[in-house]
């Protein structure tokens, strides 16, 4: 991380690093009264009594002092170099107190004061009209409707927020976007002795967001774990990149954990076809957290139960855990969260059991979950974690107390802070759950003391660990490439230039799959029951004949489908029953006319789908296929563009996949071709901003070596497009 510079040496890429915001050498607020319990007051008082290192300038109009500190009318008139502005000015006067800023030449300013864009479209105006002077200044800014920053490194000890009090030191950096969210975060925090690096709130994100943070914090010295509370992601594409980089550099990882509300949108209306209507924000958002290395949380106590391992825990080697308990009762039931969880319990050595047969009461239980009987002392919980410690079978340690009269909590206590310091290069996690409230308090404030994370039940820190292997998981994960076909982009450049918004004619979505090399059989437009003959002849049979209409996006609907059609006057009676009854419907002339296919032979049927989130831009999903899709939701999701391994997860992810796999004698289903059309689609996906949304339903999969087939397909054609980067 840069180091700190002078304001006459910092030059932009520096404020692009956002130093002079988190590592400031002088700080003015400007707003500030002299009335204790009011937003200004207590910002200028945090800043002086958390012991910057600095000197902090108050700009109070027409006052002489703030808190023995010599006040300016403006901040123009400070005579020395101001790194940093926090401005608490009410929101009209913020304008003018900015310009005063760009004058000053400082590079950096925090905008606590609300009546920006959440007070309506004149707060819009304000905020546009404030970033508008920024950007032509080269101020960045962090809010504005924002609680503050937070510097928690010992050489710098900023607080220029209104928090009631400044955090302890830790190697979490904490994102929000409510500043409400974080004075709860920090009273909680500091209930149970967690520290911080960093802590921000974002307020409105009109210049600084949250990719901007990622970035910063990458580079940071004292940050080991990252939280983000988002309610809106402007740039997820980009988030998705950053997050990536970050929690996936093997020689520095950092994990990134989030929480991101609004997930289950109320009112949103959803699209005619099976993607879009499956595919909603919260999954959507989700598999791409996953899909970047973010460990998706869904509670504040998730979050920071997880954080708690990551910061001062290695990361395990596998998902075998050790259970070690004074209680039956809680033992079991830590193993059947940890198996729910997916982690397995380790099998134990030899040398294992016999360390614990020797150190143990018989009556004690030496096989995994080791109980150590009610009666338990320090003593037999240092026998049982020293020989748990020294097998190499064991991956995780969960020690479990249940307070009895003679259970000496903090010896006990001591004794893990003891022997795990003394296998600290173990690579080995450990976690605790003294179980219960006052009486376990000692014991569990010298665990937290030791840095050793803590939960009251077990079931929570099983949850805690399984997150952190799956992100271990993620992180090891072989190298993956995106795939590039070659495909005819001209043929469907063509097809797409000419095409109206909605619905695309079947034949024109045929073809544009054809281009991009997915599985399409042969097939022919016919317009009169002669001609649907000839084409089946030449095909041969059996045959399926299909109502093409751009107006008609559900043949059932209609009746506009009939199947295994295997002689010439089938074909002409479905002919003419197919055209009576999409006449009944539409008109002559928006009816395309009849397509002839060749039957396509059983097997599985699986969906394919294309959609564009306006935050992530196109997504695909995969599942299984047919009538039962919406009944069952067994779909997963990815952001294109997708690598390999993305499209190998997406078909293994089902819940229904060990149906592709073959159940009952049946073979295998072509899982290959699957991978690959999703591969093929991702890139149509990512070429083709215009295609809106897209179904195949269903893709018949065959058995392996025998590839899949599309057997229906509908493109909707959109000209207002996602327009991020890909």
């Amino acid at each position: 991380m840069d180091t700190i510079l002078t304001p006459e040496t910092l030059d932009d890429k520096t404020f692009g690093n956002l130093s002079a915001l988190f590592e400031p050498r002088s700080v003015a607020v400007l707003g500030v009264t002299n009335t204790p319990g009011t937003v200004p007051h207590d910002i200028f008082a945090n800043l002086i009594n958390s012991g910057f290192n600095g000197p902090v300038y108050p700009v109070a109009p027409r006052k002489k002092e703030i808190l023995g500190v010599r006040a300016f009318d403006y901040i123009i008139d400070i005579p020395d170099p101001v790194d940093l502005a926090v401005l608490v000015f009410p929101g009209m006067v913020c304008e003018k107190a900015l310009s005063q800023c760009a004058e000053k030449g400082i590079k950096s300013a925090v905008i606590i004061s609300a009546g920006f864009r959440e007070s309506g479209p004149e707060g819009l105006k304000r905020e546009q009209r404030v970033t508008a002077i920024a950007k032509e200044a080269g101020i960045r800014i962090l809010g504005p409707n924002c609680l503050g920053v937070i510097n928690c490194d010992p050489d710098v000890c900023l607080n220029a927020s209104f928090a009631r009090n400044m955090p302890s030191q830790g190697r979490i950096a904490f994102v929000s976007q409510s500043g409400a969210l974080c004075t709860a975060v920090l009273d909680y925090a500091a209930g149970k002795n967690i520290g911080f690096s960093k802590f921000v709130s974002l307020g409105n994100k009109a210049d600084i967001d949250d990719v901007d943070l990622l970035q910063y914090l990458a580079d940071d010295p004292q940050t080991s774990v990252i939280l983000l509370y988002l309610e809106g992601i402007p740039r997820g594409r980009e988030l998705m990149r950053a997050a990536e980089m970050i929690a996936g550099n093997r020689s520095n990882p950092k994990p990134i954990l989030a929480i991101k509300s609004g997930r289950t949108a109320a009112g949103a209306s959803a699209a005619q076809s099976h993607t879009g209507s499956l595919a909603s924000s919260a999954e959507v958002c989700e598999s791409a957290f996953r899909q970047s290395g973010i460990i998706h949380c869904d509670t504040i106590e998730d979050m920071f139960n997880t954080a708690q391992l990551f910061a001062s825990q290695p990361l395990p080697r596998g998902d075998r855990i050790a259970i070690i308990t004074n209680a039956g009762g809680p033992g079991v039931m830590a193993t059947d969260a940890a198996v729910d969880d997916g982690l397995r319990l380790a099998k134990f050595s030899e040398d294992t059991g016999a360390m614990l047969r020797a150190g143990l009461p018989k009556t004690a239980n030496t096989s995994n979950p080791v109980d150590v009987i009610g009666d338990a002392r320090d003593d037999r919980y240092a026998t049982a974690l020293e020989a748990v410690y020294a097998d190499p079978g064991v991956d995780q340690i969960l020690t479990i107390l249940t307070p009895q009269s003679m259970t000496n909590i903090t010896d006990i206590a001591k004794t893990i802070c003891e022997v795990s310091a003394k296998h600290r290069d173990s690579g080995k996690t450990i976690s605790c759950s003294f179980m219960g409230a006052q009486d376990v308090l000692p014991g569990i404030r010298i665990l937290e003391n030791a840095e050793i994370p803590h939960y009251i039940l077990p079931e929570a820190a099983v949850r805690a660990m399984a997150k952190v292997v799956e992100y271990k998981s993620w992180l090891e994960r072989e190298p993956s490439k995106v795939t590039s076909f070659e495909v005819d982009a001209d043929r469907v450049a063509n097809i797409l230039g000419d095409a109206e918004e909605g619905y695309l004619s079947e034949p024109h979505a045929l073809e544009i799959a054809k281009a991009y090399g997915l599985p399409v059989t042969a097939y022919e437009l016919t317009h009169s029951p002669e001609e649907a003959v000839a084409a089946a002849e030449t095909m041969g049979y059996p045959v399926v004949l299909r109502v093409a209409s751009k107006k008609i996006i559900h043949k059932s609907e209609v009746q506009g489908v009939a199947l295994n059609l295997v002689d010439a006057e089938a074909v002409r009676q479905a002919f003419k029953q197919i055209h009576g009854s999409a006449r009944t419907k539409i008109s002559e002339s928006e009816l395309d006319g009849i397509i002839v296919r060749p039957m396509i032979p059983k097997g599985h049927e699986v969906i394919f789908g294309i959609n564009r989130d306006p935050v992530f831009g196109p997504v695909l999903m995969f599942g299984l296929g047919g009538i039962y899709v919406e009944a069952f939701k067994d779909v997963t999701f990815r952001v294109a563009p997708i690598t390999s391994a993305a499209a190998h997860e997406m078909v293994h992810g089902l819940k229904t996949s060990p149906i592709l796999a073959g159940l009952r004698g049946q073979a295998p289903s072509d899982v290959a071709a699957l991978e690959e059309a999703l591969m093929r689609l991702s890139q149509l996906a990512v070429d083709r901003p215009d295609i809106q949304e897209l179904d195949i339903n269903p893709m018949i999969v065959h058995p392996r070596g025998d590839g899949c087939h599309i057997a229906d397909i509908r493109i909707r054609v959109a000209k207002e497009t996602f327009n991020q980067e890909t």
